[in-house]
């Protein structure tokens, strides 16, 4: 026997699952000879790619992360004073494992096939339940992206909700004691919209302004001083003007809530509820409101419903307001949330109950107390009246230099503002931290050591007693029920087992790419290293980001074929956004502002024309032809027309059909005649990655949805990334930051909160590239489009494929047509829910076209996998032609009835047409490992009629059952 003392295991081989022999009997099916020959036939000969990319060689897993540790340890983990709505906090255990490093909860999808979301949805309920208890408001969503984005986005709902007598408002006061990295946001969704943004002093405001409509307020304010604004807010709902609050969630468990106040909007961040500060995220940002405003509040809301038995299920309610179904009406194009972080915020929340909350924010608030009065005892002024967690200290300039100097040698950042240092305390902290402080400004001032800290002394809150929160909150069983640690596991664990995830099968959503997000990516994102540092910590303590930054820009630079990359947008809707943001930018720099239309084909993503409307531009649709592609002769006609005005094109490639349009470059051509960019949406990257890319078809701006095709997880619909790639032309636009260089010479203002958007989650994408390298990143696509044509080839005898290209091959994804079984009484959304009885997610349902399956298996799946998926559609093709035939009724069959749950199955009666074997075991694979539906069939009416956003009394359960 030979001994290799080198095996050549890549990563590669862990991330595609295919084997050789696999590829070839796939080959075989399809009718190709080779992979090569396949991409020939897919991919336009024209716009491939000439040369390989030149990255890094594949690391091998553990060679990456030990390369990769040494990476992280140029980060300088230093105790975080700064504040500014990012504080360090403690994820307790059984949430860290169970949750965050958990493929059961950071594999599944976006919650739309509610039978099998469950758990997720419970979750997201206690979430809603925790924001809505603590701000004091009747409703709240299922989260946003960051604080920042939520304050935005109140913002815009309070414009489009103005009252008759302000229709022709457009001013929007904020305070300038309001977070400067959120007015810096206010300011770019402001801009395009014909907002008015004012920013001062509350002293300034005139609530008589009859072009006023709404006002914006931090509570506790950037310095930490809590004021009561109930005189405040009645004034403004005297003349019709609407108030916003960002709100500190925790410290809402010692003070009056804005709710309290009478504020119609309250936003903020759920990062200090475990969420870790990851140089900005990801973190759940909340957003309440009144009731009243339930069909405009931006994002997700999870709600109340029954399931065909009569039993209380949870599903995504008001569907229909989402805004991005809205499309060029929408006044926003928010479609994401952070699922996996709302879901530990308010685990957070379930683990420590309402005393719990009010002990840590006690503890907090007493750390701030002690040691503002022990900075008096030093002679300085604590400027703050009454605070919850921050105090801010004037000083002299050379006191202030003395201080930093003393503080960065004993590892302790302070947030240091024009003429004071701002100190904000958070759960971490102790008594020896206030030990270190005040140690730190007695050296200062005096050259020497504190000598002594009163610990004893009876302590007074500064807090007057109108400010002192009297209304109860979490009152539900469920904040205070879990409070030992095996009892908080099984709850995590019963409602993880009600949801399916990739942990069970393959989740062929089209458009989504459901791919392996492999452990080796996911271990260094809870290293301390990246988790416990905060966005505005001095550079030099972040040397080991700024290095990954670095290398992830050039590296998708070399993959998009563009010339520089920002990071900050944190999902798919933010990088729309910033791309078309960056190329308004440009036409107003050279000076041609008037340009503000925007094409759009029909087939584009709802988001597509949200995104352009929220940028300040006029959307003209551009019409598809039979065979799925842009209708050119129409496009040229459009482009024409409107050459004077022309700001640009935004396009999908491979289209969102699933084809390669031939004449990419020929589009993009027209658009630049005329004078317009183009604007490609990354969503299908991973049909082109290593083979063609934008940069080659002619783009100029793309957006790459890290969470699609770089490997971040979906984590049940958040966390998302969405940087932009542009071309050399576009560079000096990249977005900005207030407190941090960032983007071009002529940078727009922010897009997301944090300079890096969710930097803590660009280790992963890091890792997935580093460990693939050029080579096995071209794989992967190539894989990617092999999967997808034997998926094709099996299924086309049962359902036709809506789309393919001029050799009859479809990209990485394809349509399924369903459109016909509606003559026999089957819609689309009955294959959907059988799918749950054969163990599948559904695809993708009625998009781009209603009616229709859009499927997309990836190349992380194996021939295993993806025969079983076939088997189950074949299936079920199966049993609707023994409808068709009249074996069965049309409306009480097997796909009719779907999904069946084991209560269902094991009854006593069971009256129906087919056997309970045939309802829950239709293939012999399912027996092997079932996964069982918690609930049937949700009727979604019921719970639209009948809304309810947070958590029901237990005793409503018992009713229903």
């Amino acid at each position: 026997m030979k001994i290799n003392l080198h095996p050549s295991t890549k990563f590669l081989h862990r991330h595609i699952a295919p084997s050789t022999e696999d590829v070839q009997k796939m080959l075989d099916r399809i009718g190709s000879s080779s992979l090569d020959e396949l991409i020939d036939q897919t991919i336009p000969k024209h716009i491939q790619l000439e040369k390989p990319l030149r990255l890094p060689d594949a690391l091998s897993e553990d060679d990456f992360l030990k390369k990769f540790h040494k990476l992280a340890k140029k980060n300088k983990v230093f105790r975080s004073f700064i504040g500014l709505g990012y504080h360090d906090t403690i994820v307790p255990g059984v949430i860290l494992r169970n949750i965050m490093e958990n493929p059961g909860w950071y594999t599944a999808y976006t919650p739309y096939q509610a039978e099998i979301a469950q758990g997720r949805l419970e979750a997201l309920i206690n979430f809603q339940t925790v924001v809505v208890d603590l701000t004091g408001m009747e409703l709240a969503n299922a989260s946003l992206l960051d604080e920042g984005t939520a304050a935005a986005e109140a913002m815009t709902m309070l414009f489009a909700s103005r009252p008759r007598s302000k229709k022709q408002a457009n001013t929007y006061f904020v305070d300038e004691k309001v977070f400067a990295h959120t007015r810096d946001l206010l300011w770019t969704r402001a801009l395009p919209l014909g907002i008015e943004l004012k920013i001062g002093p509350l002293s300034e405001l005139d609530l008589t302004d009859p072009g006023l409509y709404g006002v914006m307020i931090q509570y506790p304010n950037a310095d930490g001083e809590v004021i009561d604004y109930t005189s405040l807010v009645a004034s403004a709902k005297e003349q019709e003007v609407m108030t916003a609050f960002a709100a500190d969630l925790l410290s809402l468990t010692l003070l009056k809530s804005p709710g309290e106040m009478g504020a119609d909007v309250v936003v903020g961040t759920t990062q200090r509820f475990g969420i870790p500060m990851g140089f900005g995220g990801p973190h759940a940002a909340f957003f309440a409101t009144k009731d009243a405003f339930k069909r405009q509040i931006p994002g997700r809301i999870i709600g109340v419903s029954v399931d065909k038995a009569g039993k209380r299920a949870y599903r995504m309610a008001l569907q229909t307001r989402e805004q991005h179904i809205k499309r060029e009406k929408a006044t926003s194009n928010i479609c994401t949330a952070q699922v996996l972080l709302a879901v530990m915020a308010g685990m957070y929340a379930v683990y420590h109950g309402p005393k719990g909350l009010k002990e840590i924010a006690s503890k907090i608030h007493g750390l701030a107390v002690l040691t503002a009065s022990g900075l008096k005892g030093l002679g300085l002024n604590v400027a703050n009246d009454a605070f919850f967690d921050t105090i801010k200290i004037p000083v002299k300039p050379s006191l202030m230099e003395k201080v930093r100097a003393f503080a960065l040698s004993q590892k302790m950042n302070f947030r240091y503002d024009e003429e004071s240092i701002v100190i904000a305390f958070d759960e971490t902290k102790g008594i020896q931290d206030v030990r270190d402080i005040l140690d730190v400004f007695a050296k200062s001032i005096q050259g020497s050591s504190l000598v002594a800290l009163d610990t004893d002394a009876e302590l007074m809150s500064p807090l007057p007693d109108q400010l002192i929160r009297q209304s109860a909150y979490l009152t539900h069983e469920v904040f205070n029920r879990y409070h030992a640690e095996h009892e908080m596991l099984r709850y995590i664990k019963r409602l993880e087992s009600k949801d399916l995830s990739l942990v069970h099968s393959m989740i062929s959503l089209g458009s989504c790419t459901m791919k392996l997000n492999a452990t080796a990516e996911m271990i260094p994102v809870t290293w301390p290293e990246f988790g416990q540092l905060h966005p505005y910590a001095p550079q030099d303590q972040a040397a080991g980001y700024y290095e990954l930054f670095h290398d992830l820009r050039n590296w998708l630079n070399e993959i998009t074929g563009f010339a520089d990359t920002s990071l900050q947008p944190n999902s798919g809707a933010q990088g729309e956004y910033a791309g078309l943001m960056v190329i308004r930018a440009y036409h107003h720099h050279r000076n041609e502002s008037h340009r503000d239309i925007v094409l759009i084909p029909t087939s584009a993503h709802g988001t597509n024309p949200a995104s352009a409307v929220m940028a300040g531009m006029k959307v003209v649709l551009v019409p598809c032809d039979d065979k799925g592609n842009i209708d050119l002769a129409s496009l040229q006609e459009k482009a024409e027309a409107h050459k004077d005005n022309l700001a640009g094109l935004m396009v999908t490639y491979p289209s969102t059909h699933g084809v390669f349009e031939e004449a990419i470059q020929e589009i993009c051509q027209t658009i630049h005649d005329f004078g317009g960019l183009v604007y490609m949406d990354g969503a299908n990257m991973n049909a082109q990655v290593g083979l063609t890319s934008p940069g080659r078809i002619g783009a100029d701006v793309c957006h790459l949805n890290l969470h699609k095709t770089f490997c971040i997880p979906h984590g049940g619909g958040g966390p998302g990334m969405g940087p932009i790639c542009v071309a050399e032309h576009l560079k000096p636009f990249l977005p900005g930051n207030t407190f941090v260089s960032t983007g071009g010479d002529h940078a727009i203002s922010a897009i997301s909160a944090a300079p890096f958007g969710s930097a803590s989650i660009l280790p992963i994408s890091y890792a997935y590239i580093a460990m693939m390298g050029g080579e096995g990143l071209t794989m992967a696509t190539k894989i990617a489009i092999l999967n997808a044509n034997y998926i094709k080839s099996r299924l086309e005898s049962h359902y036709p494929i809506l789309y393919t290209g001029k050799q009859n091959r479809a990209a990485h994804e394809m349509i399924l047509d369903c459109r016909s079984f509606k003559d026999f009484g089957i819609e689309v959304e009955d294959i959907a829910k059988r799918l749950m009885d054969y163990g599948f997610h559904a695809p993708t349902v009625s998009f781009p076209v209603a009616g229709t399956l859009m499927v997309e298996p990836t190349e992380s799946e194996s021939l295993a996998e993806l025969d079983r998926f076939c088997d189950a559609m074949i299936a079920i093709r199966d049993e609707i032609r023994e409808i068709e035939s009249g074996i069965f009724p049309k409306d009480s069959n097997v796909l009719k009835n779907a999904p069946h749950t084991a209560t269902m199955v094991i009854a006593e009666n069971w009256d129906l047409p087919y056997s309970r074997e045939k309802a829950a075991f239709p293939l012999d694979y399912v027996r092997e490992s079932k996964f069982w539906p918690s609930v049937r069939r949700i009727d979604s009416a019921y719970g639209d009629r009948n809304l309810i956003c947070s958590c029901v009394p237990v005793e409503a359960y018992a009713d229903s059952e």
